[in-house]
This record gives C-alpha cells, structure tokens and sequence, in this order.
C-alpha cells in the first residue's frame, strides 16, 4: 500500500517493528533500517541492481528477517522539486513491490543525501575505494533518518 501522506504512513506501521529506508539508483539499492522505537537509522548493505524480481526477492528477504513493518524509498526530485525520469522509475518499483509485499510503502525527497552522504565519509576520513563500497546505503541512512525525524514530529502532533 502506497502513502504518499506521512501521517498515514504513521498510522500504517506496526508498534515496535523497523522500518527500512532505500536509495534506489540504477546500478545499486542502498539498504539502512530503524531501530525498533523508529528513532535511529543505521545503514545496513547495497545491493547491486539486477533485474526487478531478484532484486525485489533479495529485498524481501531482508524485510522478513528483519521484521519490517514499513519501507521508505527516496524520491530523487530535481532541484527544483519537480520529478523527472528518476522519479517515475522509483514510482513504479514502488508500484511492482505493492504488488508483492502488503506492508505500507512512502517516498522521502531524497535531494542531497548522496551530497551529505559523502561529506560524512569523507570527514570520517573514508578512502575512496571504501566511499565507492558503501555509499549507496549510507545515502539510504540519510533517506530514513530524514523520514524518522518527521514521524517524531507527527508523533507528538498526534
């Protein structure tokens, strides 16, 4: 089920259950996952892209050894918010994933976080081979952790 509303994304999710975040590019899917209070995201692994069904298989794996109980992927609008062929290619992984996982599914504009991603690796004085390894799903902790700030906000609202 696709929320686009984070408020209902909220409501969707199952107490004291993860939520997974992805960077969803077109070589590579960067995995991070939350803690059980929703809180904190942690980077987890990238997979590399092969067709839709494997990896849609790989990612089910992680969701239901993991528990999860929402997914979260970034949205790569353009600069100047409005959504371009990247856009419309995670929309539709979306789409095909409703398909076969039940659990709620949102987007997170996901500009800058790659941006962000590296000055963090880069300040933790990560070489390059090594940034190039796990950028992707440190890009993915940036995604969900903007996503758990904004539930926290919304909590509190509520």
């Amino acid at each position: 089920m696709i929320l686009e509303d984070v408020t209902e994304f909220s409501a969707a999710l199952k107490p004291m259950r993860p939520i997974i975040g992805l960077d969803l590019g077109t070589v590579t899917i960067g995995l991070a996952v939350s803690d059980t209070f929703l809180g904190v995201a942690s980077p987890l692994e990238t997979i590399k892209r092969k067709k839709f069904g494997l990896d849609a298989a790989r990612l089910i794996e992680v969701i239901e050894k993991r528990e999860i109980c929402g997914l979260v992927l970034g949205l790569p609008r353009n600069m100047d918010g409005s959504e371009g062929a990247r856009c419309q290619s995670t929309r539709s992984f979306a789409r095909n994933l409703e398909k076969i996982w039940p659990g709620p599914i949102t987007f997170w504009d996901e500009r800058l976080s790659t941006v962000a991603a590296e000055r963090a690796l880069l300040e933790a004085d990560t070489s390059r081979k090594r940034r190039s390894e796990v950028i992707d799903h440190v890009a993915a902790g940036f995604i969900l952790q903007g996503l758990l700030d904004r539930l926290q906000v919304v909590r509190k609202a509520l």
